[in-house]
């Protein structure tokens, strides 16, 4: 049996959130996108999902998927798709309208973009600077972690992990952009070889962008076009010593993975002990209830 290309595939991981995934999808839905799209759920929990009203036949379900983290639950999600592009959106995220016609035909139109991201929102109206970041060199990482690029923001230097410089509404080659809302064309994600499932969650998207860009394809902040951002319901906002665990773990596995060679041992001895102090202390003051 033949099976159809959609334009776009939309793939959300559901773990232990089905309150969150409902909306996502229902917004998606609510939105009436003008393309032809599929939105494939991969559960990795017990929740049973919903039927969606005006959904359902693009809508597929891919229950108790065992949980090998979201890099492993992507991937799944893709190799059950059929669109020409795929689109990586957080379960905890609000469509907005228009937002997907305008980020797939900008797509469409610039052969050379490998991976595009959309101005993604907080609850109260603000930026999530994950949406538009550089890659954390051990410099960046620094001026980011010493609150220096919030002295100097339009400064490149000093900016250049959260890309501050760059106006929020402005359409910008950037290094990364967020797995929240992270678009691309099947055949280089296919290149890839999908998401590094080494990752076991966090740090995924950057990774992926750095691949993006290795093989010579931009990677594009698209502040033309919106989503919400539920940030603080999921993820390190859990409050999860394993999560936080998780979260520092993903900056030694990319490092290792693409600047262990280019720094000196001591740069990498530094780099080592700054992320392992950092967690420590994340996870002290968790234990502690600050």
């Amino acid at each position: 049996m033949l099976i159809k290309e959609v334009e776009l595939s939309i793939i959300t991981i559901n773990y232990n959130a089905k309150g969150l995934t409902d909306q996502t999808v229902r917004s998606i839905s609510d939105c009436a996108p003008q393309i032809s799209y599929e939105i494939i759920v991969v559960d990795n929990s017990n929740d049973v999902l919903e039927e969606y009203d005006g959904v359902n036949g693009k809508l597929t379900v891919l229950s108790r998927v065992k949980n090998k983290g979201f890099g492993n639950a992507c991937n799944i999600g893709v190799a059950n798709s059929r669109g020409k592009y795929i689109l990586f959106l957080n379960n905890d995220t609000i469509m907005h309208k228009g937002t997907l016609e305008a980020c797939l035909r900008y797509m469409q139109q610039h052969s050379n973009v490998g991976a595009l991201g959309a101005r993604t929102l907080l609850s109260d109206g603000s930026l999530d600077h994950a949406c538009k970041r550089g890659f954390p060199t051990p410099m960046s990482s620094l001026y980011y972690f010493c609150g220096i690029d919030k002295r100097y923001p339009k400064n490149k230097k000093y900016g250049a992990y959260r890309q501050t410089f760059i106006e929020n509404d402005s359409i910008s080659e950037v290094d990364s952009v967020a797995g929240s809302f992270l678009m691309m064309p099947r055949f280089v994600f296919d290149k890839l070889g999908g998401f590094d499932e080494d990752f076991f969650m966090y740090g995924e998207d950057l990774d992926l962008c750095y691949r993006v860009k290795m093989l010579g394809y931009s990677v594009i902040y698209y502040g033309k076009a919106s989503i919400t951002h539920l940030k603080g319901q999921s993820g390190l906002h859990t409050k999860s010593q394993k999560v936080v665990h998780h979260f520092y773990n993903a900056m030694l596995i990319f490092y290792r993975k693409h600047y262990v060679d280019k720094y000196s041992v001591l740069v990498s001895a530094l780099v080592y002990c700054g992320v392992k102090i950092k967690c420590s202390l994340t996870i002290l003051r968790l234990k502690l209830g600050k």
